[in-house]
């Protein structure tokens, strides 16, 4: 008969991080706490010398015509922190900077009725749409919709992960290091007995709080145990997480590191593009690295961004309990497990039927032309159940659009195309994606037929909604194109929703309206 299994002692805290006796009348550190035990410090307005909060937005895209470019090409973004982040700042009564608002990632929040794939070796389904505009007569909104394969947890395969958290002084708040806790322990809820779930905590010093388990008991207890205190070694614990990823790594599984911080490195590698020039090293191992925002005031919004992005992983910001839930339950497998990598979309429009057009956010997502079939150029990847959306705002042939006529004959090419260019053709969709574990991209193609053009009507239901939450990102960017289309505007265009989320959109909006100050278009 064999032995009875030997059950491993929970894990005790490591020296660097042992709970300290207090002193009589005072909190220990590293025992949980609650209610007035914790921090609630105000948060000062971005901008202010006691606020470092730090974005890296761009500004609102030009607008391009189909003479000169043709050819627009974006890689996909499923991250959704941009819209936490926004919501966290209205909530407080506080200004929304425009650099802190990717309009994308707001769009990309919400979910959406897409077409599912039709078959299983396309990992997702595409759906293209027009409408008219709301806020220009001129002009019309072409969207196109891609909509992941779901998969359950029976049909997850197993996953390493390494939770990285932020332990250090900077931590010590209420919506920071007690959050990132419940959060974790969320996430531990859902483990399996084939998954694998080891600690790195850092903060002056960098320890491994856990070596891997799948005991939700041990992975609770090792996540009690954290407090904060000390500074950010970063750069040295993103290394030591890789390291013990590694040398963990399931073959077919997922692997998979969750970062959970303010970002506010400071000791060590702390220049954002070393971080990145480092992940962007680590990625090639298919390890996956995803960021979970926590905090305000010392925020690091840029780094937690694009470290995710080199990371192929994605980034979320955690403003509440229920955050976490949507993130690390509701969407776990979109959290997890890739199902299409370095995903690109290509849209060639028709010059004899689309003049002007721009792409409504995605600015730091813009491709060269050349990269789209170019199998070495890194794109977005996309999880299980993942959706992701784009909107075209384009001017049809005819139009006045916002680019006045040129006034030589060989410049204004598109206007005297043949009626049948193309086919009666408004554009050509294209995208490509490599299946995990491959090298060599897939193609899909779709064509749109210009008669959508003709036949666009008011935007209703999802188009509505998808619309108004476009028309929001842009309104608090400064977008001049909205030509004045208020928020009052963008709150009766939202149908009305028995949507949790969707309603708080709805709230937010009369946030911005109520207490937003006026923000000057962007030149």
């Amino acid at each position: 008969m064999a032995p009875p299994p030997v059950v491993a002692p929970a894990p005790a805290p490591p020296p660097a991080m042992m709970v300290a006796p207090a002193p009589m009348g005072t909190q220990a550190a590293g025992v949980p706490v609650t209610g007035s035990a914790l921090r609630r410090r105000a948060t000062p307005e971005y901008g202010s010398a006691e606020n470092s909060e730090r974005y890296a937005g761009k500004p609102v895209a030009s607008i391009l015509s189909t003479t000169d470019q043709p050819v627009s090409t974006f890689s996909v973004d499923v991250d959704t922190g941009a819209y936490a982040n926004v919501r966290r700042m209205l909530t407080e009564g506080r200004n929304v900077p425009g650099e802190a608002v990717r309009t994308e990632e707001l769009i990309n929040y919400f979910r959406y009725d897409y077409a599912r794939p039709n078959a299983r070796e396309a990992p997702f389904g595409v759906t293209i749409e027009v409408s008219t505009t709301p806020w220009n007569p001129d002009t019309r909104l072409m969207r196109i919709g891609l909509r992941a394969h779901d998969v359950d947890a029976q049909g997850r395969p197993p996953a390493n992960l390494v939770f990285l958290v932020d332990v250090s002084g900077s931590m010590d708040e209420d919506s920071k290091l007690p959050l990132v806790k419940k959060s974790l322990s969320m996430l531990a809820d859902r483990i399996g007995p084939r998954d694998r779930v080891s600690i790195v905590a850092y903060s002056g010093t960098v320890s491994t709080v856990l070596e891997p388990t799948s005991n939700k008991h041990f992975i609770r207890q090792a996540l009690d145990c954290l407090y904060a205190e000390g500074s950010t070694a970063g750069g040295a614990a993103m290394k030591m997480a890789y390291s013990l990823a590694r040398a963990n790594y399931i073959q077919g599984g997922v692997n998979r590191i969750l970062m959970a911080t303010d970002g506010d490195f400071n000791v060590g590698v702390s220049d954002d593009k070393a971080l990145i020039d480092m992940v962007k090293r680590e990625r090639d191992s298919g390890i996956t690295l995803t960021t979970l925002g926590f905090g305000a005031g010392n925020y690091n919004e840029a780094m937690m961004e694009q470290v995710a992005d080199a990371g192929n992983g994605n980034y979320s910001y955690i403003d509440s309990a229920m955050e976490a839930q949507k993130v690390l339950e509701d969407e776990l497998s979109a959290t997890l497990l890739t199902i299409a990598k370095d995903v690109k979309v290509q849209v060639e429009f028709n010059p004899a039927q689309v003049k002007q057009y721009r792409l409504i956010g995605y600015e730091n997502r813009a491709l060269a032309e050349e990269d789209f079939a170019n199998d070495t150029v890194d794109a977005g990847d996309i999880g299980a159940g993942h959706q992701v959306t784009a909107l075209y705002e384009i001017v049809p042939v005819g139009g006045a659009g916002w680019v006045p006529e040129r006034r030589y004959p060989d410049n204004r090419k598109s206007a005297m195309a043949p009626p049948n260019a193309g086919g009666g053709e408004l554009g050509f969709v294209k995208l490509r994606y490599k299946l995990p574990g491959q090298d060599t991209s897939r193609l899909i193609e779709r064509p749109v037929a210009a008669r959508l053009l003709r036949d666009a009507r008011a935007p209703h239901g999802d188009m509505a909604f998808v619309t108004a939450v476009a028309a929001f990102g842009q309104k608090l960017r400064g977008d001049k194109y909205l030509n004045g289309f208020g928020y009052s505007q963008i709150g009766a265009l939202a149908p009305a929703s028995g949507n949790y989320w969707r309603s708080e959109f709805v709230r937010l909006v009369r946030l911005a309206e109520s207490g937003q100050p006026a923000r000057a278009p962007r030149d």
